[in-house]
């Protein structure tokens, strides 16, 4: 049985009618991300945040807004689009995916070495639990921290502890411009001492991402601001080549979406994803396979693997098949946190009911 909520209320009402009946439920929005994750599990309900698309308040000079979980992040950016503001998230799937959904997988891109990732953005939140309750943290005033860490986890919890309904963000400027400035290497030496260089000179580049490619890497560096600002980087990276407009766009959509690309050309793809120190980048990238990307100012890396038995670096299985995903250990070494995990877990949902499995197949 599918719902489909109208509003937070109909949302909690439902969970806690199929929680009353001990039935298993799952949750989606637009399905971007099915193969992410732990395994789907059959389930008893499925409840569908797809009517919850409204904007519910909009503060453009306090650089604030809240959402429901439903409306897609596409859409969201045309709204604040008309105010020059953002949120810089640049998660994949980018034309679909819902704001529920990115932030119940805390999904970034590019942009999170200048701006952050969900944690950073996220002022405030209103979850239905299985009781049917509905949950207020924090608000829409950025220096507002009252009750925000109950909203944090939710934060790349899978829905395994409630339901995000309601979102609040605080938000950012757009630069007045934008350039890229892309560096060719045929080593990884080469490109780890420019990305070096980079990080410890006065730039302060949005996004820093490193790609390995057939006939070596490329740096991709992207800086915002006035034109002034701009022709600063123009000198201080001269051998590097500017793009722009249209062009500009184009590379960093290639980049964002090099995830759903692979994964919808190859049926058996698995993205690995490991996280790292900034100066074991280059060791990392070095050891995955041909396509691969690295946040390389931040320390993520993910490898594109076209099966799951090419897998050899250990790390997070972020993407894969569902086979896959009911067999493989796909979170090796969940940290010494997990056992706290687990009874957050055990006090939101203690019957196991809510998206079973989905949080890397541990919760």
């Amino acid at each position: 049985m599918t719902l489909v909520p109208g509003t937070a209320d109909e949302l909690a009402a439902q969970l806690a009618q199929a929680s009353a009946k001990e039935q298993s439920i799952a949750l989606c929005g637009n399905s971007t991300k099915v193969k992410m994750g732990g395994p789907i599990a059959a389930a008893d309900t499925t409840i569908c945040s797809s009517k919850l698309t409204r904007v519910l308040q909009y503060e453009p000079r306090d650089l604030t807004i809240s959402v429901e979980a439903g409306i897609s992040y596409r859409e969201l950016s045309h709204v604040l689009a008309e105010h020059r503001q953002m949120i810089a998230l640049d998660p994949p799937f980018l034309e679909n995916a819902t704001i529920g959904g990115i932030i119940a997988t805390n999904s970034s891109g590019p942009r999170r070495r200048l701006y952050g990732t969900a944690r950073d953005m996220v002022i405030g939140m209103t979850f239905a639990t299985l009781e049917g309750k509905l949950i207020k943290t924090g608000g829409m005033v950025v220096k507002n921290v009252a009750g925000l860490d109950m909203g944090k986890l939710m934060i790349g919890s899978f829905g395994t502890l409630a339901v995000i309904a309601v979102v609040n963000f605080r938000l950012h400027p757009m630069p007045a411009a934008t350039r890229t400035f892309v560096q060719k290497f045929s080593d990884i030496a080469g490109a780890i001492a420019f990305r070096d260089v980079v990080l410890k000179s006065v730039l302060q580049p949005a996004a820093i991402d490193l790609l390995k490619v057939n006939n070596g890497y490329e740096l991709v560096i992207q800086a915002g601001g006035s034109v002034a600002v701009l022709d600063r980087y123009s000198r201080e990276l001269p051998s590097a080549r500017a793009v722009e407009g249209d062009e500009e766009q184009k590379l960093w959509e290639r980049i964002r979406e090099l995830t759903p690309r692979f994964l919808a050309e190859h049926e058996d793809a698995v993205v690995l994803r490991v996280s790292c120190a900034l100066s074991e980048v280059g060791r990392v990238m070095e050891s995955l396979p041909t396509p691969a990307v690295a946040r390389a100012g931040s320390g993520v890396c993910y490898g594109y693997y076209r099966r799951f038995e090419d897998v050899h670096q250990e790390g997070l299985i972020e993407f894969a098949p569902q086979n896959v995903r009911e067999r493989a250990e796909l979170w090796p070494q969940p940290g010494s946190d997990f056992a706290i995990m687990r009874k957050v877990k055990e006090m939101f949902d203690p019957r196991g009911l809510l998206n079973r499995g989905r949080l890397y197949g541990r919760i």
